[in-house]
């Protein structure tokens, strides 16, 4: 049984995050580069979505004792091959994980053009992996 729950509880707080991180969208990257609260702002939000992502990812592997990913990015790759979530949309997906490590583990090295680049061009990617999340959930809800 997944602990739908759970997912749940995640899926409401990425829809948070995705907005306000669309909020965020209206300022420039010059305001990011000026703007340490904004910078913070924007990366935190970033990590804690792709954080949502992982999660949600885990409880389903775990829920459906699916091999155990080595990494966040198999995660999301074992959520494609099971079709869970398309294997191609999975496919151009699974790199934000690394972003996530990056934001992380790497935080001095930061890129802003590749934060601003996520913030303004990824974020209709993690509605649509909530979507997909919801209505697998939806269709197998009686499994």
């Amino acid at each position: 049984m997944t602990d739908v729950e759970s997912i749940g509880d995640r899926l409401g707080k990425l829809e948070e995050y995705i907005g306000y991180l669309k909020n965020l969208q209206r300022h420039s990257l010059e305001d990011l580069k000026k703007d340490p609260t904004l910078r913070g702002a924007v990366e935190r939000y970033l990590q804690l979505s792709v954080e949502c992502v992982v999660d949600i990812g885990e409880i389903l592997i775990s829920s459906l004792k699916l091999p155990k990913p080595e990494t966040s990015r198999q995660v999301i790759d074992i959520l494609g091959q099971e079709g869970i979530i398309p294997d191609n949309f999975a496919y151009r997906f699974a790199p934000v994980a690394g972003f996530r490590n990056i934001l992380v583990h790497n935080y001095l090295e930061v890129d802003l053009e590749e934060v601003y680049n996520h913030l303004q061009n990824d974020l209709a990617d993690f509605s649509y992996y909530a979507k997909c999340i919801g209505e697998w959930l939806q269709k197998h809800s009686g499994d």
